[in-house]
């Protein structure tokens, strides 16, 4: 649970993390020395696990956004951690999100265009012995929603 103060800084660094400590002090009503300490107790508890860049992957040379659902079997765990690891270490995948449901994995991948989209499904993925069924969507636009308020009595009830 995060207090009231907590909850207001998370709400502060998600809105923009690169925010100065005196900044947020100022904003969160208290001291750059007790800010900061705060900070690093969120860190620390792993309320905070980072600050990242948000990159335009098209900028990157990777414009064609897409989602692959992915069906593996057997699905055990000796199965799923090298597909895991397999599936981070590939360039083009954005997220992995292990799911319920019809299907098992949900993978955010960037490409160039449908011909390497059509590579990597077939070289990447199929070629898998353990994967047993695929199905591809297209993303045709993607709104990342930044800041996420906290459950409870500081956040959303």
């Amino acid at each position: 649970m995060l207090d009231s103060v907590d909850a207001a800084i998370v709400r502060e660094l998600q809105n923009d993390a690169r925010i100065s400590n005196k900044d947020l002090a100022s904003k969160v009503n208290l001291a750059p020395s007790t800010c900061l300490e705060r900070v690093r107790s969120l860190k620390a508890r792993g309320v905070l696990r980072g600050f990242h860049a948000d990159v335009d992957l098209g900028s990157l040379g990777r414009p064609l956004l897409a989602f692959i659902a992915v069906r593996i079997r057997p699905h055990t765990r000796e199965v799923v951690d090298p597909f895991i690891a397999y599936t981070l270490k590939l360039p083009e995948t954005v997220a992995l999100s292990h799911v319920a449901g019809p299907d098992d994995f949900l993978v955010q991948v960037a490409v160039r265009d449908a011909a390497h989209l059509q590579r990597l499904l077939l070289d990447g993925f199929t070629s898998r012995r353990e994967v047993a069924h695929l199905q591809t969507h297209l993303i045709f636009s993607h709104v990342h929603k930044w800041a996420t308020e906290p459950y409870g009595p500081y956040g959303l009830e």
